[in-house]
């Protein structure tokens, strides 16, 4: 029993890092002070060494994978690059924290996506948590008042309601080629491997991106890849799976309220009172959308034997890198 308890906390403990480390991604973005495109193409591209070493030892040990799987990872890419160039260009305009929060409203979008294409039938708790999540975007926005936060806090908004969207298309397809938990770096490495064509394909056709990034915003992507598209991917990718949705549900507010206080720390951003309540409202959605009921209504001893088996819909969703879970 001792061990069993040992071995939860160090999953909690797996996911709170690989949280924290996604936290970071929207911050070091701007450390790097590189266009939208070249900060998508170098924390893809940095990342593929490590990755690739993995996925290797994954093919040794568990042998290859099929076409199919692959293929859809390869499809997971493509919808990835999107939502990279979508946010990067958010945090531009509306800055690093008010662009993460926008960006996890996928967490909301992903079961309604389901529902169109999979007649997966949201529960009442979802269909709550999506005008709670609208409003909050809508205040984000500033459209409601003079003197918002953000260089242009109206389009950055749309930038990170498309990036959300892109990222429901990659989080779909990636879980889908990914359903074996013992590999979770394959997948991984092959949609980031698209998605550095792809990044590299539409920052030259939008004319922003830069091939050889220079000196010291290199090593700033570098940080990115290695800490979020590597650690904190995987940290995630590994953990949420085997926690309880309760718990889930809590993680997935780490990296939204982290890169707000950040930003607010490092960058001096300094939201309205009408987006802070945005914020608040859309954190709130997050949570209303996680929390089932069939866990809300378990007891506590109840919940813990439920961890093992019980994850939300949402559970790989977190990374977010995006934005990110």
């Amino acid at each position: 029993m001792e061990r069993l308890l040992a071995d939860e906390r160090n999953v909690r403990i797996c996911a709170v890092l690989g949280a924290v480390a996604i936290a970071f991604s929207s911050i070091l973005v701007r450390l790097s002070h590189a266009s939208p495109s070249t900060a998508a193409i170098f924390r893809c591209a940095y990342a593929l060494p490590v990755l690739g070493v993995l996925a290797w030892r994954e093919d040794r040990r568990f042998g290859p994978r099929s076409w199919h799987e692959r293929r859809v990872a390869v499809a997971a890419g493509v919808f990835f690059s999107a939502d990279l160039i979508m946010w990067h260009h958010s945090i531009g305009d509306v800055g690093a924290g008010l662009a993460t929060v926008l960006a996890n409203i996928q967490v909301v979008l992903i079961p309604l996506v389901a529902w169109a294409l999979l007649a997966e039938r949201p529960g009442g708790r979802l269909l709550a948590a999506l005008p709670l999540a609208l409003v909050g975007v809508l205040l984000i926005s500033g459209v409601l008042e003079h003197g918002a936060y953000g260089r242009d806090p109206t389009r950055g908004t749309v930038f990170g309601v498309g990036s959300g969207i892109a990222y429901v298309g990659f989080i779909l397809l990636l879980r889908h080629g990914g359903a074996d938990l013992r590999r979770p770096a394959g997948p991984l490495f092959d949609a980031t491997a698209t998605a550095t064509i792809a990044c590299v394909i539409a920052g030259v056709m939008i004319g922003d991106a830069r091939l050889v990034p220079s000196w010291p915003g290199a090593g700033w992507l570098v940080v990115l890849a290695l800490t979020s598209q590597v650690l904190g991917w995987l940290l995630i990718t590994i953990s949420l799976p085997r926690m309880a949705a309760a718990v889930t549900s809590l993680l997935l507010c780490v990296q939204p309220v982290g890169s707000v206080g950040l930003a607010a720390l490092i960058f001096g951003e300094s939201p309205s009172a009408l987006q802070l309540g945005g914020i608040a409202i859309v954190l709130a959605g997050l949570l209303v959308a996680t929390l089932p009921e069939q866990v809300l209504a378990l007891r506590p001893d109840q919940r813990r034997r439920a961890g093992s088996v019980v994850t939300a819909d949402v559970a790989t969703s977190a990374a977010d890198d995006h934005h990110r879970l």
